[in-house]
């Protein structure tokens, strides 16, 4: 299937720069959000994308100008995808809204539009008769900072067509995205099923006082030669996606999660601290202090 017009629904740090991605790669994107004041905010972080743009990957005033005129914004989830062939979901990871969203798009979009979840973690199965559509759903899921971090993971479930399923590798591909075929459902998929639990082991070793953020950092990138650790990771991520994850299994009966998850609202959501989209979240920013040139010293 040839992809013309693309529809990115939830417009959060990552559906903001998938959103813009492909804009950028010359599809015609529609954004939808739940209100208009949730759009305004997208047009913002998508107008500060346009310097990343040029500075990381030396595009001209021309080339980011126009990609932000193809696109275009809505709060009614209807027209969002009227004319859409396929429709990216960015939405917060939590069940229940993720299979609220898709009964609803299900009711609105056309009869050839696939669906495909840009989840870090869920399975399809999960949501794929919530779509009404299982044979035409599936995940894609990319990495933050997604112009330069440029994975696509693409998982299939038992329900998907195959044809659905290389329809989707050939249009990361057309993104200027590595696709990454994943064939059987797998929690965490590729990157996560490595990341995720380097993450949390950094978030145990904090919330149970063993260490500070900082040192913890410090620890990984002098050990390693990493650029940067896990807290300053967590931040580029945005501090809501490891608290909900943290949330959701605490609420499944995971002790050590629901300690991680009450540490980052307290001390960071309450206190508006969402990492680097906000100006401060275990770092303040645009200068967090692991790049300074004494950080490791």
């Amino acid at each position: 299937m040839v992809f013309k017009n693309v529809t990115v629904a939830g417009s959060g740090v990552l559906g903001s720069q998938i959103a813009y991605q492909i804009a950028f790669k010359g599809f015609n994107v529609s954004v939808y959000d739940i209100n208009d004041k949730a759009i305004e905010t997208a047009k913002g972080r998508i107008e500060k994308l346009k310097d990343r743009y040029k500075e990381d990957l030396g595009a001209t005033d021309e080339q980011v100008n126009q990609a932000y005129k193809s696109m275009n914004f809505y709060s009614d989830l209807g027209k969002a995808v009227e004319q859409a062939d396929l429709v990216i979901e960015a939405v917060p990871e939590l069940t229940d809204i993720k299979i609220i969203f898709y009964h609803q798009l299900a009711e609105v979009a056309p009869k050839h539009t696939i669906f495909a979840s840009n989840s870090s973690t869920m399975l399809p199965s999960q949501f794929a008769d919530a779509t009404g559509r299982p044979e035409k759903f599936l995940m894609l899921h990319f990495a933050n900072e997604i112009w330069k971090n440029n994975t696509a993971e693409i998982m299939k479930h038992e329900r998907t067509d195959m044809k659905v399923f290389q329809d989707l590798v050939d249009f990361a591909k057309e993104i200027g995205m590595i696709p990454l075929p994943i064939y059987k459902e797998q929690p965490g998929y590729i990157l996560n099923s490595l990341l995720v639990p380097f993450l949390d082991a950094a978030q145990q070793l904090l919330v149970n006082e063993i260490a500070d953020a900082e040192t913890i950092d410090k620890t990984w990138m002098v050990a390693t030669g990493a650029p940067n650790g896990p807290f300053a990771t967590l931040d580029i991520v945005g501090i809501r996606t490891p608290y909900n994850l943290s949330k959701a299994k605490g609420e499944a009966g995971d002790e050590n999660a629901k300690k991680v998850a009450e540490y980052l609202k307290v001390n960071y959501l309450d206190k508006g601290k969402l990492g680097v989209e906000s100006g401060e979240g275990f770092y303040k920013y645009p200068n967090p202090a692991y790049k300074n040139e004494d950080f490791l010293k």
